[in-house]
């Protein structure tokens, strides 16, 4: 039964770590929040297990088989949650009435669709997609302003810039001179940048700080995670390109800080775990328990910043580059990305390859002002992207 006091929650990707981290904030706080909606792309067992426990009134998979299975193994165990199948399903569950917020938690562009019904459905939307604004980018804030939403950044850095400014968006560009993302540098932080071609994708996916799924590990390993994070960022707080900067915190204890017109510096300063951003979406303008362990000053070992090495991340600049460039040329970016970090996890290229067809897409993929006229313009542009990268990849095969 659900109770009109509580939170009802939809989450988007529920089996990967920022679901489960959702999942283990909400259990903190019964009295505040309800699991309404689970959603996976293809960890049925770890959804079945989810719905079992978190008696959801909805699950959903993107094929009917799975679907068909999942429901009949979660009536033999007594558990009444409705499985539904498709990528409308997400659409229908992000924006359905009787669910408050979404923790949009899919990876890459397959993300975009539900945030936008989401978005236009007037919801707390809590972004760990940011695909849906580097693909999206101002249609997507347009669907936020006009569906009345409230957008909450839930990656670290995101959340840190949202935190240290005021609610008042409208004085934010008169207080920001720029902002800076940090980055940890991955694990190939200090590794030659002439040994990178030897890198396996277990060595990627190795992240020092962050527990992330595999994609997104590599991302970080290639910093194309952070070019993502630009961009994003660029449409998240209404900035010029070059009012976005990154430095490397190996540390990852300052998640971001934004540097104010009179040079004062704003910071946000937790332990790298997730469930902090994710609290923070959960409960704004308030303040609940994580569930993270707090920081002792006393005993932290000293902060460190350093300027990218470009020369080692390839990819970082592409992020300021497709900015400038004609709309819809961040769309071709993350298709590509996609593409390769798929293909060096499948064992089809090697780890530096992905930036080489990261830059040929973009210089091959011809991009105009029509191509971001509209979300199918621009799903028929990550199309054609994709299939540029394929054919790259298909040359660079061993």
């Amino acid at each position: 039964m659900n109770s009109p006091s509580r939170q009802r929650v939809c989450i988007l990707g529920s089996t990967g770590s920022i679901g489960a981290s959702t999942l283990d904030v909400l259990g903190r706080h019964p009295d505040r929040f309800e699991v309404f909606a689970l959603t996976a792309h293809s960890r049925t067992q770890a959804l079945f297990e989810q719905c079992v426990q978190w008696r959801p009134r909805f699950a959903a998979l993107p094929e009917p088989a799975p679907a068909r299975a999942l429901q009949q193994r979660l009536r033999d165990a007594g558990c009444g949650t409705e499985v539904l199948v498709g990528a409308q399903a997400l659409c229908d569950l992000a924006a359905h009435p009787d669910v408050q917020a979404v923790m949009a938690a899919i990876v890459g562009a397959a993300g975009l669709a539900p945030c936008l019904a989401a978005a236009r459905a007037g919801k707390r939307l809590l972004l760990a997609n940011k695909e849906a604004l580097v693909v999206g980018g101002g249609l997507f804030m347009q669907a936020v302003r006009d569906g009345g939403a409230t957008l909450l950044p839930i990656d670290s850095e995101h959340s840190a810039i949202f935190q240290c400014l005021p609610e008042d968006r409208g004085t934010w560009p008169a207080r920001i001179d720029h902002i800076v993302l940090t980055a940890s540098g991955g694990p190939f932080r200090t590794r030659e940048p002439g040994t990178l071609a030897r890198v396996t994708p277990d060595e990627a996916c190795a992240h020092p700080n962050w527990v992330m799924g595999r994609k997104i590990s590599v991302d970080s390993a290639t910093m194309m995670n952070k070019a993502l994070e630009v961009i994003e960022a660029r449409w998240l707080f209404d900035l010029q390109p070059e009012q976005v900067q990154v430095a490397i915190h190996p540390q990852s204890i300052v998640h971001s800080m934004v540097v104010c017109r009179d040079n004062s510096v704003l910071a946000q300063l937790g332990t790298p775990d997730m469930r902090v951003p994710i609290a923070f979406g959960l409960s704004f303008p308030e303040r609940i328990e994580s569930g993270a362990s707090g920081l002792d000053f006393t005993r932290l070992a000293a902060l460190t910043f350093e300027a990218p090495d470009h020369a080692r991340y390839p990819g970082l600049q592409l992020a300021w580059d497709t900015l400038r460039a004609a709309p819809g040329s961040t769309t071709v970016l993350n298709a590509a990305n996609e593409e390769a970090v798929a293909a060096f996890l499948g064992g089809g290229i090697r780890f530096d390859q992905i930036h080489d067809i990261n830059a040929d897409a973009l210089a091959g993929v011809a991009v105009g002002a029509r191509d971001a006229s509209d979300v199918e313009a621009l799903m028929q542009l990550d199309a054609r992207a994709r299939r540029h990268a394929r054919a790259r990849v298909r040359d660079l095969a061993p």
